[in-house]
C-alpha cells in the first residue's frame, strides 16, 4: 500500500500547503504591514490619543523602590534558595570550593577579594572594604557598573526583593 512514491506525494503534498501558507503570510504581510509608523523626521498626519502616554506616565511614576536596609529587614531566605539556582552554575556554598567564581560561604560581612586560591580581576582587586549586604545588593544590581572590568559575566538582577531574598539565603552559609 505504501510504496516510495505514495510516501513521495504525500511529503510533497505538506511541502505544498506550507509553500501556499508561507506565501500567503508573506503577502499579507505586504499589503497590511504598518512598518513601524514614521521615520525619524517625518510626521504623522493624524493621531488619535488614545489615554495610553498619559497612563503609562502615571505608572512610571508610582514605582518607588524602597530602601534596601527595609527590603533586607524582611527578607525571605527561602525565596533565596530558589534564586540561587542561578547563581550556583558558577559559584559554590563549600567554603574553599571556588568553581568559575569564588565561593559564597561566608560572603556577607567578608573582606572583598577574600576567598582563598581564587584569581581576581583587576576591577575587584581594586576595590577596599567588606561584602556588606548593601554592597552585595549593588553587584548583583549591575555588576558591569558597579565593578567595570569584572569577569562575571551576570546581566545583573533588577528586583530589589530578589536580591534581598539571595543575600539573606547567602547569609545563613557564615
Amino acid at each position: 500500500m505504501f510504496d516510495t512514491m505514495t510516501m513521495t506525494k504525500i511529503v510533497g503534498g505538506f511541502c505544498g500547503a506550507l509553500l501556499v501558507f508561507l506565501l500567503g503570510t508573506w503577502a499579507s504581510s505586504i499589503l497590511y504591514g504598518t512598518y513601524g509608523g514614521p521615520k525619524a523626521g517625518e510626521n504623522q498626519a493624524y493621531v488619535i490619543d488614545t489615554g495610553e502616554e498619559e497612563e503609562a506616565a502615571a505608572e512610571a511614576e508610582e514605582v518607588v523602590e524602597l530602601p534596601f536596609a527595609e527590603v533586607y529587614a524582611a527578607a525571605d531566605a527561602g525565596a533565596g534558595e530558589r534564586l540561587w539556582r542561578q547563581c550556583q552554575a558558577c559559584h559554590k556554598l563549600e567554603a574553599g570550593a571556588n568553581g568559575v567564581g569564588p565561593y559564597l560561604h561566608g560572603i556577607v560581612d567578608r573582606p572583598k577579594h577574600a576567598a582563598d586560591g581564587y584569581a581576581y580581576s583587576d576591577a575587584l582587586l581594586s576595590q577596599d572594604g567588606a561584602w556588606t549586604p548593601e554592597n552585595i545588593s549593588a553587584f548583583l544590581e549591575n555588576p558591569r557598573e558597579y565593578a567595570p572590568g569584572t569577569k562575571m559575566a551576570y546581566r545583573g538582577m533588577p528586583d530589589v526583593e530578589d536580591r534581598a531574598n539571595l543575600i539573606a539565603y547567602l547569609a545563613t552559609y557564615q
